[in-house]
C-alpha cells in the first residue's frame, strides 16, 4: 500500500513500505528551486532524520525537469547579504541530505543543473534515465558552483572532468556519466522509477541498523586515515554483534528462512 501526502506546493512524498519518495513537482520550472523550496525540503530532511518507518529516501523530479538548479529570478537585483544568505541555506540542506543516516537514491528523470545536480551527488546512489541531463552551468551566469559542485564531483569523477564540467558549463550526458562511475544504473525513462524503487526495497529490507553504519562508514573512511577507518570499522562490527538484528540474521541463515529485521 501507498500513501501520498503534499510536502510544499512543489514537494511531493510517496510512502510505499519503508520507502519513502519524494518528488519535485514544479514541472512548468523543470524543478528549479525556489528558497521557500529548499526551506521545506530542509524542514522536511529534519523529520525524516528521525523517522524510523523510512529505512530509504528517493529523490525524483517531474516531466523533463529533475531539478534545473536555483531558480534564477531570485538572483536579479538581490544583495550580496541577501545572496549569501540564501547560499548557506541550500548549502545547509544539501549536506543535510547527504548526512541523512537512511540511504538515499537520487532518480535522475530528466535536467539536473547546477543546484539539481549538487542535490544529486549529495545521495547515496545515482540512477539515471536517457533523458537525464547533468551539468554545472553557473559560469555562463559569471558565477561558481556554491553546493559543493566543484568538491564532490572532483571526489566522485576525478579532478580534470571537474575543471572541465565547472570551467565550461559543458553538460554531461547519462551514457558518459555512467562510465564514469557516476551512476548506479541507466535506464530508459519509463523504467526509472521501477529501477529505483528495486534497489530502494533491496536496501530497506537489510538491518537498519548495519546499513546506516555501513553509510557512515563509507562515507567516514574515506576521509580518514587508513588506521583509523579501520579500527573504526571493527569497532562498528562488533557492536552489531551484540544487536537482536544480527541474532535474527544469523538465525535466520541457519534456519534457511528469510530474516525479519527491526532496527534493535
Amino acid at each position: 500500500m501507498s500513501s501520498e501526502r503534499r510536502v510544499h506546493e512543489h514537494l511531493v512524498e510517496t510512502r510505499t513500505g519503508a520507502v519513502a519518495t519524494l518528488r519535485i513537482d514544479r514541472e512548468s520550472a523543470l524543478g528549479a528551486l525556489s528558497r521557500p523550496m529548499v526551506e521545506a525540503l530542509g524542514g522536511y530532511l529534519t523529520a525524516l532524520r528521525s523517522d524510523e518507518d523510512v529505512r530509504v529516501l528517493v529523490l525524483t523530479g517531474t516531466g523533463r525537469g529533475f531539478i534545473a538548479g536555483a531558480d534564477i529570478n531570485e538572483y536579479s537585483g538581490v544583495t550580496r547579504t541577501a545572496f549569501d544568505d540564501y547560499q548557506k541555506l541550500s548549502r545547509g540542506v544539501f549536506d543535510q541530505l547527504a548526512q541523512l543516516p537512511q540511504p538515499t537514491i537520487a532518480a535522475v528523470n530528466g535536467y539536473a543543473l547546477g543546484g539539481g545536480f549538487e542535490i544529486a551527488l549529495c545521495c547515496d546512489f545515482l540512477v539515471a534515465s536517457t533523458a537525464a541531463r547533468f551539468g554545472l552551468p553557473e559560469i555562463s551566469l559569471g558565477l561558481l558552483p556554491g553546493g559543493g559542485g566543484t568538491v564532490r564531483l572532483a571526489r566522485q569523477v576525478g579532478v580534470r572532468l571537474t575543471k572541465e564540467l565547472v570551467l565550461t558549463g559543458r553538460r554531461l550526458k547519462p551514457d558518459e556519466a555512467h562510465r564514469l562511475g557516476l551512476l548506479t544504473a541507466l535506464t530508459e525513462p519509463d523504467d526509472l522509477l521501477a529501477r529505483a524503487g528495486e534497489l530502494a526495497a533491496t536496501i530497506a529490507a537489510q538491518a537498519p541498523l548495519a546499513v546506516q553504519e555501513g553509510k557512515r562508514l563509507v562515507d567516514d573512511g574515506v576521509e580518514t586515515g587508513l588506521a583509523v577507518a579501520l579500527t573504526r570499522e571493527q569497532q562498528v562490527l562488533s557492536w552489531l554483534s551484540t544487536t537482536d538484528d544480527a541474532r535474527e540474521g544469523i538465525a535466520a541463515f541457519l534456519e534457511k528462512r528469510a530474516a525479519v529485521f527491526h532496527g534493535r
